[in-house]
């Protein structure tokens, strides 16, 4: 993976990091912050920022809300996808609704996803 920092990348990554969603403070502090498996957030991979990453397990987990489902935003979404996948990353996409209606099933599935892609 192209690990060169773009310096616009990294400070824009510490505010995100700074000014997470509802939906991203939720799963950071009540779940993947105290994971047993190491998970960054707001994390530089190549040319994007993504919301979580766990390198053990290449995993990138996503935290959709409605803007994302609008066509251009799903057309940038499906590119990072695609850029990612190229270094052998999965992205589990999770919507903001899956968050606040579903949260423990949100977190056995990236409990799942880790434990199969760790083996």
């Amino acid at each position: 993976m192209d690990r060169k920092y773009n310096p616009s990348l990294v400070q824009n990554a510490r505010e995100l990091r700074k000014n997470m969603t509802n939906e991203e403070r939720h799963l950071w502090y009540d779940f993947l912050r105290d994971y047993p498996v190491k998970f960054s957030r707001q994390k530089v991979l190549g040319k994007y920022i993504v919301d979580f990453y766990c390198s053990s397990a290449k995993l990138v987990v996503e935290i959709d809300g409605s803007q994302h489902y609008e066509l251009s935003g799903k057309m940038y979404d499906d590119a990072r996808t695609v850029y990612l996948q190229q270094f052998g990353l999965l992205v589990l996409r999770v919507s903001n609704y899956e968050i606040n209606s579903n949260f423990y099933g949100v977190c056995d599935k990236i409990d799942s996803l880790v434990k199969q892609r760790m083996k």
